[in-house]
């Protein structure tokens, strides 16, 4: 048994744990009563995120109230492109909204020198957190994988079938290219500093990775990812890194074979035994209960629970949902979730 107090930590090891290990993607959200009084405080979602008082106390509100094994710093994927100089603002009940890239030339506009300062309440709110949390609880750093990113930055903000963005990539590779390399290079630096700051974990999300075909996921997810945890372990080699490429389906196979991380977040849709048998051997997994049955709650939610932790827990794995909690979740219902979790026994 490790001597290592952080059960998550321990996990990415490939210990398989005693009860796994929980945390939750969006844990800190519009579901939370406290989250909404402090996010009233701030002028808008930009101004929270970078004002490291309202952001420490966000990331720290479901350790509070729930005794998660870990907290993931309160952001958002897009200060990515703030602080490259695009224009990014949050819109109340439609999302991001961004000044849309439209040529290669927008490109050259971006401004990677700008990025220390921009980040720096950021590096800071890490820094911060690190100090308050207990031995037990680990802290949990993120950014979006580049083309998730790129994405909302060409299409100027969520979209149903990304066709601008692919159509570009499709029509004109070479172009596309360098605003990936360039968000490789961007990212990888972010998660440097971040680990730099106190994160003791990474999570790259790749949120519309499963909007590709096979051969573009893997030049356009895979291959990017790939050179970011490179990048990473270069600098920070004993940093685990976890990868959630949604929708990848069976191409989570080359991610497990060929990402260099440690971890992959399942969605929900991948089937329990098939992951237990072709992944869990090679990472160790994340996921991946339905966020809506922590709106349902009750019978439905316990018996989801139940399949969840049946069907992986007895490997190397990290209890969570298959995408993040939404905003209509009953706390109750998370209470309920995670003291399931901590009770259960391989």
């Amino acid at each position: 048994m490790s001597s290592e107090p952080k059960k998550l930590l321990r996990a990415l090891k490939g210990e398989v744990c005693t009860s796994p290990p929980i945390w939750l993607m969006r844990q800190a959200g519009r579901y939370l009563p406290e989250y909404r009084e402090t996010r009233a405080r701030g002028s808008d979602f930009l101004d929270v995120c970078l004002t490291p008082e309202l952001a420490i106390d966000i990331t720290l509100q479901p350790i509070r109230r729930y005794g998660l094994d870990a907290a993931i710093l309160f952001s958002d994927i897009l200060i990515l492109p703030h602080a490259l100089g695009q224009k990014v603002w949050f819109e109340e009940g439609i999302g991001p909204k961004l000044e849309p890239l439209c040529r290669v030339e927008d490109f050259k506009r971006l401004e990677p020198g700008r990025m220390a300062d921009v980040l720096a309440p950021v590096y800071e709110t890490l820094r911060r957190v690190r100090c308050e949390l207990d031995e037990g609880t680990a802290l949990i750093g993120f950014a979006g994988a580049p083309w998730t990113v790129a994405s909302y930055m060409i299409e100027g903000g969520s979209s149903k079938d990304y066709a601008t963005a692919k159509t570009w990539a499709y029509r004109a590779p070479e172009e596309f290219q360098t605003l990936i390399d360039l968000l490789v290079e961007t990212t990888a630096d972010y998660l440097i500093a971040q680990v730099d700051a106190g994160a003791e974990v990474l999570q790259l999300f790749d949120s519309w990775a499963g909007v590709w075909p096979e051969a573009a996921l893997r030049h356009w997810c895979l291959a990017p990812a790939r050179e970011i945890v490179r990048r990473v372990k270069a600098v920070h080699p004993k940093v685990p890194v976890i990868l959630f490429p949604r929708g990848a389906g069976l191409m989570y196979r080359d991610f497990a074979a060929d990402s260099g991380a440690e971890a992959l977040g399942l969605d929900t849709t991948v089937p329990l035994d098939w992951a237990r048998e072709t992944l869990q051997g090679k990472v160790t997994l994340q996921g991946n209960l339905d966020p809506l049955l922590l709106v349902a709650g009750g019978a439905a939610q316990r018996e989801g629970v139940q399949r969840v932790l049946e069907g992986l827990g007895r490997g190397p794995f990290i209890f969570n949902l298959g995408h993040g909690i939404t905003p209509q979740a009953a706390p109750d219902n998370v209470a309920a979730l995670v003291e399931q979790v901590r009770s259960w026994r391989p």
